[in-house]
């Protein structure tokens, strides 16, 4: 099961000459600076400028791109900081993707729900010593799931806590494996807690497709019939929060009971419109509206669901 946000851009091959030329540019610029990608990170902050090493790497070496707004901005600090002229670095971006709620639905409910190649994946179940993974029978059972993800001042997405109950198959089942995309690989992986139950064991994480597998460790082995309850939060530092594409969703690739995702958000940006989506299998795709509650959230159930995609979307 993959819980996540819709994915970051990832630019065709109709756009590689522009990010290229981008890419060149700005390796270009640092060299001729001197300035370790640190040392340009420390000036940028100065500047009110937040960016990761990892996303100064990733754009100067093409594997990324800056589309956000806020990575966008953060561009025109840079340009000052490699003293090159204005513009002369986002003159090389092509214009931002749409983020209107038809192209949100068509990458994350209407075709591949996957945000992230499956070799990323399997390469770090590889890692983290569950390689058959995907497709392995389970004896461990999720019952019910509550996820609460929480949108902050910004838009981004501040937190996700989620509460797992599951019913062991056969006897000695002692964890599980959590997948976890990340929406905006720019902004890092979030910082996974556990709170209730379990704790962390082997966990891998893919910077470039902002990818988390970790093992979730229950506090003791659980036996055929018996149930287990576990609770743990992923976390983003911000501001900036990491954009979440506006949709939060889950894959299940296993049947579930019942599912519970509830979205908050920061009084300051309640959407105008919510939606909650499913589709199972080559179903055709399912919405229904859902209206913002008085504790500026909503919430959607799905009972008896999976394998498919259910998740809610909201655009403002």
């Amino acid at each position: 099961m993959v819980a996540g946000s819709a994915a970051d851009r990832v630019t065709t091959d109709d756009e590689d000459q522009p990010r290229t030329a981008f890419a060149t540019a700005l390796r270009s610029a640092i060299a001729t600076s001197g300035l370790s990608l640190d040392r340009i990170q420390a000036r940028l902050l100065a500047r009110g400028a937040s960016v990761s090493v990892t996303a100064l790497s990733y754009w100067q070496s093409g594997k990324r791109q800056p589309e956000r707004q806020s990575s966008l901005s953060a561009v025109r600090v840079l340009e000052e900081v490699l003293a090159i002229p204005a513009g002369s670095l986002l003159g090389l971006l092509p214009p931002p993707r749409p983020r209107g709620a038809s192209s949100r639905r068509s990458r994350a409910t209407t075709e591949q729900p996957l945000t992230f190649p499956l070799e990323a994946l399997q390469a770090l179940l590889e890692k983290v010593g569950a390689p058959n993974a995907l497709e392995q029978h389970h004896q461990l059972k999720l019952v019910g799931l509550h996820d609460l993800c929480e949108i902050a001042e910004d838009g981004g997405q501040r937190a996700v806590t989620a509460r797992a109950v599951f019913q062991a198959g056969a006897d000695g089942q002692d964890r599980w494996l959590l997948v976890y995309a990340q929406g905006d690989p720019e902004a890092g992986p979030p910082v996974l807690n556990t709170l209730r139950n379990c704790h962390v064991g082997r966990a891998e994480v893919d910077d470039e497709h902002g990818l988390t597998v970790a093992e979730l460790l229950f506090d003791r082995p659980i036996d055929r019939g018996e149930t287990h309850l576990i609770e743990y939060s992923l976390t983003n530092p911000g501001p900036p929060y990491p954009e979440c594409r506006n949709t939060h969703y889950r894959e299940f690739r296993r049947p579930v009971r019942e599912y519970l995702l509830e979205v908050r958000f920061d009084p300051g940006t309640v959407p105008a419109k919510c939606w909650q989506y499913s589709r199972q299998g080559t179903s055709p795709l399912d919405r229904k509206e859902l209206k913002p509650d008085q504790g500026n959230g909503v919430h959607a159930v799905a009972l008896d669901f999976g394998p498919g995609v259910f998740g809610i979307d909201w655009e403002y």
